[in-house]
């Protein structure tokens, strides 16, 4: 709860239970932060408190200044819905994040309160370096919830930068608020957002960080969702033929996404008795409700060639053939279905149809089918005291046919539908309660993708177990609105999304940024920040249209991939500017692997979010060639759980994958990168060490860097250890393909697993092949590379070759994968030269 307050002014509120002042004030009708202005004219129904937390978690003590205060205001009578002024915000850059869909957040940014969206989820106002005395300091405006209200930010009139706060429910209503909005200010603006989240967390109690969840092991795996192959047509036998493609192809899947149309359901109009799932066109389904918990006929019919029906014997079936397939989700929506449920239907819940109502903010989003068909056929709700066991009566079915998690969709419906439910607020909590208690007996407490939720009251009412999330709209191959350009630059549009969406998101769930299509045109750029996000990477291509040579660059024969450390995110200079549409920015993007780093550059110029139009729009007059600049210090090295020390580093190892060079940077010189329409470059960035050697302690130290699997798009990705002696390195690394490193000098000698192997010196860059063991499925093999100048007798008197690496010769592929092809590692495996220790 917000702390006590007592009138002290005009405009001026102070605490009175011992808390401190805050970094931000609210003085002569302006809100200051280091004295600066940054928000003027806030009239007089405004209040302010400081916080009583850091970011810590801890109270703040009565001699501390808090980061951060909360904002209200008062009313003069009670409504569902108040818009209030908070300030006036002029020629300050500000980057911020609003809800162009009803489902979906995008990046926006500006100078005056003019400029903001309505249905904005955060607003961060740019730094100054002004002279003199202190700086202004990054200031973060985060709306949140207070009671049964939820907030966002508006622009008003006059540059006035407006709070909206609304319970969605005629009958629930209030004419004061004390902390409707969180001020926080600071140094870091990664660090911003994250400690004002904590705050936020301790001050609400709703929901979990990220930090403190484990996100579901799909993360990990290379996925197949079976949308864009088959929409609701999808089936057993289909599902079967688009695994059994991708295991021959060397990409075997570990997650099987069962998409929309496996479930029973009808429209109103068809007998209760009756599925009526036989729409092929997307879009159709959204007026049908579920029928029942079991899944149709479709499914339902399977019939196993060993025992069983049905689709738990599908999915035994489909694991035990094919063993890289660890995980299969499936689909549904948070109501149940887009309809929601069927009143009426044997088997299931009490519920109503509720006419779908849209507040003023997500009447300026953008036009969607979705919305559209919802709103025009209304939802069958469960109501709140019920809703338990609708879950219930779904996942413990879908667990028993041996369902390893769920995909949540349509969730940001229940603020349309509270009207006779007590508001959003507490509509949104009975159902995040009885979902979160779901997965958790059902689901491993975090086996689920939560979808179309892009919205604040998700984010602090939904994520007390959920910790995946998508951060941006769907994969769009072509353009819905039919511009033969949305199929090049809708990419950018949705690339954008993913990187800024996850500096809010980032923080309550692990970024999800959706499949992709690897024979789309643009694919390979797509690839190329799947492989860098940090997050899961699946694709939706359809049965048996794959591009194998980019797939093998992102997915190990095993099933699994090169995953990096962090989740990606803008570099700082990227923050307050326009990647889309300026015409001359690059979307800059970095994330950090356990041992090196990686910058994405991405040329989105063409498209995205038009305020005229209010719609995503082609915008071709700034597509053209870009030039950015990027160095080393543009990293958050210090981000993460797992953080890379670079105290010292004087030189910095830069490998550009598409360019294939190697360069050498200091942490103050900066690479020029130009890029055409739609193209990228991932940049490695390894920090040299200098290697000394005990024997010739006069000679100048050899330096190192290691690169990574260059024939992976996250080259980095592959070093899973690594170790410095005298002279020498050990590296463990993870997959196969080419090895690099940068090696100062030739090395005398290299060893894989403790043996000598041929290698190529190009470029101050050692190159060794490295092959992938026929072995059993799920096993992760690890290669040890040594390179350096320590003789032969002392690499065998100390180091012994690994002895997992002696027995793979002896280790088979089951049975059920014998038929699985690996047509690029013969060449390698050939090429491998072991040489004798003499």
């Amino acid at each position: 709860m917000a702390p006590s307050l007592s009138k002290a002014g005009s405009d001026v509120n102070t605490l009175v239970n011992g808390c401190t002042d805050s970094v931000i004030t609210l003085e002569d009708s302006n809100f200051l932060a280091n004295g600066h202005v940054i928000l003027s004219e806030v009239p007089p129904n405004v209040t302010v408190c400081p916080s009583a937390y850091h970011a810590s978690g801890e109270k703040a003590l009565a001699t501390d200044a808090a980061p951060g205060c909360f904002v209200g205001f008062g009313a003069d009578e009670p409504l569902s819905h108040h818009v209030a002024s908070i300030g006036k915000l002029r020629d300050i850059r500000f980057m911020s994040i609003f809800r162009f869909k009803v489902w979906w957040t995008t990046h926006w940014v500006g100078t005056n309160g003019r400029d903001l969206e309505c249905e904005t989820q955060m607003v961060i106002l740019d730094r100054s370096d002004e002279e003199p005395g202190p700086a202004r300091p990054y200031v973060l405006l985060l709306p949140i919830l207070e009671g049964p209200f939820r907030a966002s930010i508006q622009p008003g009139p006059d540059d006035f930068v407006d709070l909206c706060v609304e319970s969605g429910s005629t009958k629930v209503t209030a004419a004061g608020f004390r902390a409707a909005l969180y001020m926080h200010a600071g140094d870091d603006p990664f660090a911003l957002v994250k400690d004002a989240i904590k705050v936020a967390r301790d001050h609400l109690g709703t929901f979990k960080l990220l930090e403190e969840k484990s996100p579901p092991g799909i993360v990990d795996k290379f996925g197949w969702c079976t949308w864009d192959a088959f929409y609701l047509t999808v089936h057993p036998s289909g599902i079967w033929d688009g695994v059994k493609g991708l295991v021959e192809g060397g990409c075997p899947p570990g997650l099987v996404l069962i998409d929309d149309g496996w479930q029973s359901i009808s429209h109103d109009e068809d007998p209760v008795n009756k599925e009526g799932m036989n729409h092929a066109v997307a879009g159709e389904q959204m007026p049908c409700r579920l029928l029942k918990f079991q899944e149709n006929h479709k499914f339902r019919d399977y019939a196993s060639p060993s025992r069983g029906k049905g689709m738990g014997a599908f999915v035994r079936d489909l694991k035990e053939e094919f063993g890289s397939v660890d995980y299969v989700y499936v689909w549904h929506a948070l109501c149940g279905y887009w309809g929601g449920l069927r009143p009426g239907a044997p088997g299931l819940p009490e519920s109503s149809v509720v006419k779908p109502r849209l507040s003023p903010g997500l009447e300026t989003t953008m036009e969607d089918l979705a919305v559209d068909k919802i709103v025009d056929n209304g939802v069958g709700l469960v109501p709140p005291e019920l809703v338990e066991q609708m879950y219930e009566g779904l996942h413990s079915h879908l667990e028993s046919a041996g369902i390893d998690g769920v995909k949540v969709d349509v969730i940001q419906l229940l603020e349309m539908l509270c009207e006779k439910y007590g508001g959003r607020v507490e509509l949104a909590k009975a159902y995040y309660k009885a979902l979160t208690a779901s997965v958790r007996k059902h689901f491993k407490g975090n086996g689920v993708i939560a979808s179309m939720e892009n919205c604040n009251d998700f984010m602090f009412l939904g994520t007390e177990a959920i910790s995946l999330g998508r951060v941006g709209d769907d994969f769009w191959c072509t353009d819905p609105s039919g511009d033969p350009n949305g199929t090049f630059w809708l990419q950018g549009c949705h690339m954008v999304h993913c990187a800024y969406n996850s500096l809010w998101m980032g923080n309550f769930i692990h970024p999800d940024w959706d499949m992709f299509q690897s024979t789309h045109p643009c694919a390979l750029f797509y690839a190329a920040s799947r492989a860098i996000s940090g997050g899961p990477i699946y694709i939706s291509d359809s049965v048996g249209k794959h591009d194998f040579e980019l797939l093998r660059r992102l997915v190990l024969p095993d099933g699994s991939i090169l995953r990096c450390e962090h989740y990606a995110l803008p570099t700082r200079d990227c923050l307050f500017v326009d990647p889309l549409h300026d015409g001359k920015t690059m979307l800059k993007i970095w994330n950090l692997n356990k041992y090196t780093a990686v910058i994405g550059a991405f040329n989105c110029q063409g498209g995205g979010w038009c305020r005229e139009s209010r719609r995503n729009k082609c915008a071709f007059q700034f597509s053209h060639a870009v030039t950015c600049t990027t160095n080393p210090t543009e990293i958050e090295w210090s981000a993460g759980g797992s953080p890379i020390s670079v105290d010292g580093v004087r030189v910095f190892a830069l490998y550009l994958s598409q360019s294939k060079r190697l360069v050498l940077w200091k942490p103050s010189d900066s690479l020029d990168i130009t890029l055409e329409p739609f193209q990228f470059e991932l940049v490695t960035v390894s920090p040299v060490k200098e290697l000394r050697s005990a024997a010739a302690a006069s000679a100048r130290p050899m330096q190192f860097a290691p690169i990574g699997l260059v024939n992976m798009l996250n080259a980095g990705g592959a070093i899973r250890g690594v170790k410095y002696g005298e002279g020498w390195a050990e590296i463990e690394v993870r997959g196969w393909g080419e090895f690099r490193a940068f090696v100062s000098e030739r090395p005398r000698e290299c060893r894989v697993n403790g043996r000598r192997v041929e290698f190529n010196y190009e470029g101050q860059m050692v190159i060794i092949k490295v092959s992938w063991p026929r072995i059993l499925t799920g096993f992760n093999p690890v290669s040890r590379i040594e390179i350096g100048n320590r003789d032969s007798g002392a690499a065998k008197g100390t180091r012994g070759p690994n002895p997992w690496m002696e027995v793979m010769p002896a280790l088979l592929v089951p049975a059920q994968n014998r038929s699985c092809r690996f047509p690029e590692l013969e060449p390698i495996a050939e090429d491998h030269e072991e040489l004798d220790d003499e």
